[in-house]
């Protein structure tokens, strides 16, 4: 995290308390980092004035900009640091975060979630979608639940691919992890999981063993998970491998340990595929109750830059 010296805070127009830009000061006051405050607005009633001739409509579309420019300057005042704030006006608002990104070479995109009301979960936007799967750069979102000192930072790998890409990823997640431990004086914990057994297997072969199969299993996961830690200097209390799908192992993991923040890897599926087989991001970040950091493997291009 002290590799983010430029962040970029996505404002929540519909709110007074900036979570984002909360954590954002936060991590800035350790690293000595520069915010910018962003906020993409848009209305599509001012398009439609068609009695008004387009000079006229760029005027009322710059009088709302400034409206805004005006609110979020008396917005960050709250804010004991200096604040760099731009508004713009776009019609797609992950279009307008991901152009900033790419015209002014932001290290982090931060951004808040919204709960909801009823439903007692939160709720990820179009543009929350949008920004898992195309940012290049990592995107930390954002929930209600604090960093406190001594606080817990899951980081979920997937040791048991012998994938170069997942390996790398994998890298990149401890050691991202690791650096932020530090950085907030939390602890780092690592979790992977491991499928069990299955079912056909155990029906068509009489003489199959589960209960060996899966201790095998445990034990191989585990015994490379140590291997992976040992780079890292973590402890086996620390390390937690177990059975089943990876969105249902990492939410109980880190509900258990109260983490504040989850560390992933997406590979940022987009169109048919993101529909069909979807990433493990999309299936648990909706689960956590906590802040979760998404990275992209290295050497990943993103479709907003094709």
């Amino acid at each position: 995290m002290e590799s983010y010296q430029n962040i970029l805070v996505v404002i929540d127009p519909t709110s007074v308390e900036q979570k984002a830009l909360a954590r954002a000061c936060t991590l800035a006051n350790r690293t000595g980092a520069k915010i910018t405050a962003f906020l993409s607005i848009f209305d599509f009633s001012y398009e439609m004035t068609t009695m008004l001739s387009g000079e006229e409509r760029e005027s009322m579309r710059a009088t709302v900009v400034n409206d805004r420019k005006v609110w979020l300057d008396d917005l960050i005042e709250d804010y004991d640091r200096e604040i760099e704030c731009k508004v713009v006006w776009h019609n797609r608002p992950f279009e307008a975060i991901l152009q900033e990104v790419k015209d002014n070479n932001f290290d982090i995109i931060i951004k808040s979630t919204h709960e909801h009301p009823t439903l007692q979960s939160v709720i990820f936007t179009p543009t929350d979608w949008h920004l898992i799967r195309k940012s290049w750069v990592p995107l930390l979102l954002v929930k209600e639940h604090q960093w406190p000192d001594n606080g817990h930072i899951l980081a979920a790998v997937n040791v048991g691919s012998e994938e170069v890409e997942h390996q790398s990823l994998n890298d990149k997640i401890s050691e991202e992890a690791i650096n932020l431990s530090d950085l907030v004086n939390a602890d780092t914990h690592f979790v992977n999981s491991y499928p069990g057994t299955p079912i056909n297997i155990a029906i068509e072969i009489p003489e199959f063993d589960a209960n060996e199969y899966n201790e095998t299993m445990k034990n191989h996961h585990f015994q490379v998970m140590k291997e992976h830690a040992l780079k890292y200097k973590i402890a086996d209390q620390f390390l937690h491998v177990e059975e089943g799908l990876p969105e249902d192992v990492i939410e109980s993991v880190a509900k258990r340990i109260d983490a504040e923040l989850v560390i992933l890897g997406t590979v940022g599926r987009t169109g048919l595929s993101a529909v069909l087989i979807g990433n493990t991001a999309e299936h648990v970040i909706d689960r956590l109750n906590c802040d979760l950091l998404a990275l992209k493997p290295d050497g990943y291009q993103s479709p907003f830059l094709k």
